[in-house]
């Protein structure tokens, strides 16, 4: 994540930036970007790489200066540098393409007032192999790649173009979603064209440090320094966790009531499990005017960009986003040796199945693709796992997009009961069947953690009024119009990927144009439902809209021996009380 996001609760008040010893330009470049004092993890890892040159494997939250922490040292080494030749000196991998491009731009600001030319290559960006030769030529003094783009890169060099032997840093950010991502074979390729480890610095961050990463400590480390910094105080206090058990269709049923009535105020992402699913939650909200835009693996990169970017810029509040990459994870918990395997055969029979689906769907999907992890959103206030992830490591990485930098946000989980799976064959998906099981390992990890997640109970008697319209639009949306939508989204957004791209970048006050939200349009086009009737509104809402409040997620206390004195009637749509 950007460091300008970090807050306060990260700031190291005791440390400042003159401590460091940093080039003139550099300390210049960080008072621009606001940076005042350095972040814990920053002050405790920057001087042991510019003075004792140590590696550094670090685990620290996000939104804490992970970004900061070797970026500043390789750009303070570079200029710093005794020789003007031009030579790759630093390669820095991520797990996506749209983290290649964020840790890009940073670089890129903190290179604003430098004044001898030190390039930046960002290996993930769309070249064309003829533009690609052409920068790599120049030498780039940064490469900022994926793994498996690099090792790809490496293997067609035939006309010599990269040369890693001059390589002094590797930083691998997010090591636990690379190592998730599959990316360890890659890794170990990297290893003959780096130098010696001995003349290479490391740095290993991550939001979580396992036993996974030994391997990378042998192969690329020399006597690391490893931090463990205790910051999880602030995020217990700033994130609130809740499931909430329901039927397969009363998902959709209250998504409509609580977007519909602005019951969660700020920014959402909802996460779903397939691409199908997206686009059928899309066309459902958008029959009752909920403005909302898809985010999946299947959109050109600069779109995806694009709509990160735009939702951050507040233009978008509520963004669908499919989260496949960890679908078929295995999960490692302290099960018996048998339920894993059993479990580990189950999971392969159905990544099987999957990838047989996706294979007749012809579906092109970018493998270099993630949204649960990397992927800068910034103020999220709420996480809403309509379909909840088959492992708890996915969950982690869900709800790390909000309550991030210090700031407050929620989590809120939809759960399937066993007793209801296949009782509703559209709305129905197959990994919700392991829901309940899935639940109890989630419980058990935050609660190692020392996390709780809280029951909630929504009162359906106050939303039965809503109910006909809901299933009136989810009859509108048929497998022939989600794949429809699916197409023609992905057409359009090809064409303003190539066509606007060039645009954009000149007139990026136009970026603020809706180009995500267009709506994709159901079998059946029903104006009707995007008003809400004044009878289906609590009594006390129907004369003004405004007593329609905020969700707050929890029962108001009262005391067991005392009653409550008002007789004020309450919200029902405003507290959901049981």
């Amino acid at each position: 994540m950007s460091d300008s996001a970090a807050s306060q609760a990260y700031l190291d008040e005791e440390a400042s930036w003159d401590s460091f010893n940093l080039d003139p330009r550099l300390l210049q470049a960080l008072d621009q970007l606001g940076f005042e004092k350095p972040t814990l993890i920053q002050s405790s890892s920057i001087p042991l790489a510019l003075e004792e040159k140590r590696d550094i494997i670090a685990k620290a939250s996000t939104g804490s200066g992970k970004t900061g922490a070797y970026c500043i040292p390789i750009v303070n080494n570079l200029l710093t540098r005794s020789t003007d030749e031009h030579e790759i000196k630093s390669i820095i991998l991520v797990p996506t393409r749209e983290l290649s491009n964020q840790v890009y731009e940073f670089l890129e600001k903190l290179l604003v007032f430098n004044n001898q030319k030190i390039n930046i290559l960002n290996l993930s960006s769309n070249y064309s192999d003829q533009v690609l030769n052409s920068l790599l030529i120049n030498k780039p003094e940064i490469i900022i790649s994926t793994p498996a783009k690099l090792i790809q890169t490496l293997e067609k060099n035939s006309k010599g173009l990269i040369d890693l032997s001059t390589v002094s840093n590797l930083t691998i950010d997010e090591v636990d979603l690379v190592l998730s991502f599959g990316y360890l074979d890659d890794l170990k390729k990297l290893e003959s064209y780096l130098p010696i480890k001995k003349n290479l610095q490391t740095f290993l961050m991550s939001a979580t440090i396992n036993e996974e990463l030994n391997d990378l400590k042998m192969r690329y480390c020399t006597k690391p320094a490893i931090l463990k910094l205790n910051d999880e105080t602030a995020e217990k206090q700033s994130l609130v966790q809740y499931y909430a058990k329901t039927t397969e269709f009363d998902k959709f049923l209250l998504c409509y009531v609580i977007f519909k009535l602005n019951l969660i105020k700020g920014k959402t992402i909802i996460f779903v499990n397939n691409i199908d699913r997206g686009y059928r939650l899309k066309l459902y909200l958008e029959q009752f005017g909920i403005r909302c835009c898809i985010l999946n693996s299947e959109l050109p990169i600069n779109s995806r960009l694009h709509i990160v970017e735009e939702f951050n810029k507040n233009v978008y509040h509520l963004l669908i986003a499919t989260d496949e990459t960890n679908d078929f994870t295995v999960e490692k918990e302290e099960d018996s040796e048998g339920e894993r395997e059993r479990e580990e055969q189950e999971q392969a029979q159905e990544e099987k199945k999957e990838s047989k689906k996706s294979k007749k769907k012809g579906a092109k999907k970018d493998s270099e693709y993630g949204v649960s992890r990397g992927v800068d959103f910034r103020n999220v206030a709420c996480v809403l796992n309509f379909d909840l992830p088959t492992t708890s490591k996915a969950y982690i990485h869900r709800i790390g997009r909000t309550a991030r930098a210090g700031k407050s946000g929620m989590a809120l989980s939809f759960i399937i009961p066993l007793k209801e799976f296949g009782k509703h064959k559209i709305a129905n998906l197959a990994t919700a069947k392991k829901d309940e099981k899935v639940l109890r390992r989630i419980i058990k990890q935050q609660s190692r953690n020392g996390f709780e997640i809280k029951p909630y109970q929504f009162d359906m008697k106050q939303v039965e009024g809503f109910r006909y319209r809901a299933e009136d639009a989810f009859r509108a949306v048929t497998q022939t119009s989600v794949r429809e939508a699916r197409v023609k989204e992905l057409k359009n957004e090809l064409i303003n990927s190539e066509k606007l791209k060039r645009f954009f970048e000149e007139n990026p006050q136009d970026l603020a144009t809706l180009r995500h939200d267009k709506e994709l349009h159901p079998t059946r086009i029903q104006s009707q439902l995007k008003r809400v009737p004044q009878y289906l509104l609590p009594e006390s809402a129907r004369s003004d809209p405004k007593n329609i409040g905020f969700v707050p997620f929890h029962k108001n206390k009262v005391h067991k021996n005392r009653k409550r004195k008002s007789t004020k009637k309450s919200d029902p749509l405003k507290t959901f009380r049981k």
